[in-house]
C-alpha cells in the first residue's frame, strides 16, 4: 500500500474545487478527476473533497474507503489552513481557478489553498484548470502564488499565455478539459423521449446566463434576496436588473421564434442551479411556454445533463461546459460569451465565427440567422466539431500522465 512521505500512513490528498453547487461542469470534472487520482494512486490514497454544500455533493460523489467529504465554510481561511496542514498534497481541480469573472472570493479560495500548501511545504498542483480575466490586484496575487506551485496544468493555450502574462514562473503544461473524458451512464441516453415525449420534432437548447449578477462581492449586509452565500452577494442595481430583464426578454423572443419559425421545442438548460431563476423568467416571458422546458442541474445530474446536451439538434450557450459536454455528439452550436474560457474554446476548435459578445449589435438577429443556417445545413459545422473534439479529447487524455508524473516525482504512485 502506498504511504505518505515515509510517515507510515496512507497518502492524504486534498482536492480543492467548486464542489456541491449543483454545477454540471464542476460535477463532471470532479468525477473525472477522482477517477484519475484513483487510477494513478491506487486504493492506498485518502482523498478529501471540501464543499460548501455537502448534501449536494453527495448526490453524485459517494463517500467510502479512500474518499471523504468535508464542509467548507464561506469564510474559509482558517478551515483551509487546517485542511492543508492535515494533508500531504493539494490538488486544485476547479476549472475556473485563475479568474475573477465570477467573483474575487472564489479566486482567493484557490490561491489561499495554494499559498497554505507553500507555507507548509506541501506539493501543490493545479490540475487541468483555466485562466481568465483578472483585475490588476488579482493578477499580482495570481502571479505571486501560482509561481510557488509545483506545476500548473491548463486546459487551453490561451490560459497558459494569460498566466505567463501575470508573471507565473511555475512549470505550465497545456492539455484540455478533463470533462472531455467524462462518460455519461448508458441508462440516461434516452432522457428526452422519456422525460419530454412531447418534444418529438427536435430540440434546440438555450444555456443562458444572467451575467449581470456577477461578480459576486463581499457584502455581509446585503439583502437576503441578493445573497449568494453570506457574506457574499451578487452584484445588484437598478441598471443591472433592467439589463437582466432585457436579456431575458431577448431570449424569450428567440425561443418563440424557434418554436414558430423553426418548428422546434426549446430546452432551457441550467448548467448551475443559480441559472434556474433566469431560465424560469425566460419561459414566463414566452408566448409559447408549453413548447419550452427547464432542465436544471438541481434536478438532473451530470450524466443526465450530458445526455440531454448530446441529444440536441442545436445549442446556443453562454456556459462553457455546455459546449464541452456536447462536443462528444458534434452538436451544432453558437455562443454568447461573457468570459474568456468560451472564447478560447471556440478559438481552438475553429468556431470563432459563431462566438458573439453580449454587446453585439442586433444580437437576436445575428442569432436567428445563425440558427437558421445551422439547422438548414449542419454538416460543415459538425465536421469542424468532430475534428475539434478528437484533438481536445486526445489532449485531455494526457492529463492523467501529467498527474502520474507529478506524483512519481515524490515517489507517490501505486
Amino acid at each position: 500500500m502506498m504511504k505518505g512521505a515515509g510517515a507510515g500512513r496512507d497518502l492524504r490528498v486534498l482536492a480543492v474545487g467548486y464542489s456541491g453547487a449543483n454545477n454540471t461542469g464542476a460535477e463532471a470534472l470532479l468525477r473525472a478527476d477522482v477517477d484519475d487520482l484513483r487510477a494513478v494512486l491506487g486504493p492506498g490514497a485518502a482523498i478529501t473533497v471540501p464543499s460548501l454544500n455537502v448534501r449536494n455533493l453527495r448526490r453524485y460523489l459517494s463517500e467510502g474507503a479512500g474518499l471523504s467529504i468535508v464542509r467548507m465554510p464561506t469564510v474559509f481561511f482558517a478551515a483551509v489552513w487546517r485542511l492543508v496542514r492535515r494533508h500531504d498534497v493539494v490538488i486544485l481541480v476547479e476549472g475556473s481557478t485563475f479568474m475573477d469573472t465570477w467573483g474575487s472570493p472564489l479566486l482567493w479560495y484557490f490561491l489561499w489553498a495554494a499559498w497554505c500548501a507553500h507555507r507548509f511545504g506541501k506539493p501543490c498542483l493545479a490540475y487541468a484548470v483555466d485562466a481568465g480575466e483578472l483585475c490588476a490586484r488579482n493578477r499580482y496575487l495570481t502571479g505571486r502564488v501560482a509561481s510557488r506551485m509545483d506545476r500548473v496544468v491548463v486546459r487551453a493555450r490561451a490560459a497558459a499565455d494569460r498566466l505567463r502574462a501575470c508573471g507565473v514562473t511555475a512549470p505550465i503544461e497545456i492539455t484540455a478539459d478533463n470533462a472531455l473524458t467524462f462518460v455519461p451512464d448508458a441508462a440516461d441516453a434516452c432522457i428526452v423521449p422519456e422525460r419530454w415525449p412531447e418534444a418529438a420534432g427536435g430540440v434546440v437548447g438555450l444555456a443562458a446566463v444572467n451575467y449581470h449578477l456577477f461578480p459576486v462581492r463581499v457584502r455581509p449586509l446585503a439583502r437576503r434576496a441578493d445573497r449568494y452565500r453570506w457574506p457574499f452577494a451578487f452584484s445588484r442595481s437598478r441598471e443591472r436588473s433592467r439589463a437582466a430583464a432585457a436579456l431575458a426578454a431577448m431570449y424569450a423572443e428567440l425561443a418563440d421564434w424557434i418554436v414558430e419559425e423553426q418548428r422546434r421545442s426549446v430546452a432551457l438548460l441550467c448548467m448551475e442551479e443559480l441559472d434556474e431563476p433566469f431560465a424560469v423568467s425566460i419561459r414566463e416571458r414566452m408566448r409559447h411556454p408549453e413548447q419550452a422546458r427547464v432542465f436544471s442541474s438541481r434536478v438532473y445530474n451530470a450524466s443526465q445533463m450530458t445526455s440531454l446536451l448530446r441529444s440536441l439538434e442545436l445549442l446556443v450557450t453562454s456556459r462553457y461546459h455546455a459546449a464541452v459536454l456536447s462536443l462528444g455528439a458534434s452538436v451544432p452550436q453558437m455562443a454568447v460569451g461573457h468570459d474568456l474560457r468560451l472564447r478560447s474554446l471556440y478559438g481552438e476548435i475553429g468556431l470563432s465565427n459563431v462566438f458573439f459578445e453580449p454587446g453585439t449589435p442586433d444580437l437576436i438577429g445575428v442569432l436567428k440567422g445563425g440558427i437558421r443556417d445551422l439547422l438548414a445545413d449542419p454538416q460543415p459545422t459538425k465536421a469542424i466539431l468532430r475534428c475539434g473534439h478528437e484533438e481536445l479529447a486526445a489532449r485531455a487524455r494526457q492529463n492523467r500522465e501529467h498527474l502520474k508524473a507529478f506524483f512519481a516525482r515524490w515517489g507517490w504512485c501505486a
